[in-house]
């Protein structure tokens, strides 16, 4: 690089530099970086700029994305990612497994597929569980429960939650191959209700990845990674965090809607 190139890349690196610390210490910008961060902690740098832009233009600033990323980077608040987790699957059982009824089917509106998975929480003495049901057209978590036990019982109260306030018919209900979805039980109930049953494949780990990437950013994104007290103090946390990622938080994948508005449409 010539000397001159090296003066003009400096100058403009500090007026950049100068711009980001000059803008960003405006209060309404803090206040509003705080305000999203205070709700989801974890939200990437393009959701939360995205969220925070109507305001910036109602204050009449304006920062582009390339500049807010400069921002977060020197506050040291770009997310940082974290470790994968322990996967919660018996698939080693008697029961019947059922064949993949989604494979290569992209789901057009709302109930069409719904996606199953389970994922521990900590305690301060042991685990407790969590079953979520979540629909793959909007994304959003439809039904879940947290118990101290990874028996049938929190998986059905999920899968109830989730018929209850279906708003359309011939779904299909798509799970690994665990011992909780396989059972006659839980089969009967999802039948009972005009539900048909789809599983993965054995051995493909991308057969139900939808559920579990919701399982990740609940845990990435909204600090359910986090050791609880108690069943009762995890539960306060889940349903403050599921309520929060249905109804505040925009999805890249479906166009920065937010799952509640996008399954209501």
């Amino acid at each position: 690089m010539h000397k001159l190139d090296k003066v003009r890349a400096s100058f403009y690196k500090q007026r950049r530099q100068t711009f980001i610390s000059k803008h960003f210490k405006e209060p309404i910008l803090i206040d509003l970086v705080l305000e999203q961060r205070k709700k989801m902690p974890r939200l990437g740098g393009r959701k939360l700029h995205y969220l925070i832009a109507p305001s910036l233009k109602q204050s009449n600033l304006y920062v582009g994305r390339d500049r807010f990323f400069a921002w977060l980077k020197q506050q040291d608040l770009l997310v940082k990612p974290k470790k994968s987790y322990t996967k919660t699957t018996n698939s080693f059982h008697r029961f019947y497994k059922h064949g993949n009824l989604i494979k290569d089917l992209i789901p057009t509106e709302a109930d069409q597929i719904w996606v199953s998975d389970i994922t521990y929480i900590r305690k301060q003495k042991g685990f407790c569980y969590l079953a979520l049901i979540t629909d793959a057209y909007s994304r959003k978590i439809i039904g879940y429960d947290l118990s101290d036990s990874l028996d049938l019982t929190g998986c059905l109260n999920a899968l109830k939650m989730a018929a209850k306030h279906r708003i359309r018919m011939n779904t299909i209900h798509h799970s690994d191959r665990g011992i909780q979805y396989c059972s006659n039980q839980y089969v009967q109930l999802a039948e009972k209700h005009g539900i048909k049953v789809s599983m993965g494949e054995a051995g493909n780990c991308y057969d139900n990845a939808l559920a579990e990437r919701v399982n990740g950013i609940l845990k990435n994104e909204f600090n359910l990674d986090a050791t609880y007290k108690n069943l009762k103090t995890a539960q306060k946390a889940v349903s403050q965090a599921i309520k929060t990622y249905n109804e505040s938080r925009p999805h890249l994948a479906l166009k920065m809607k937010k799952p509640v508005d996008l399954y209501a449409a």
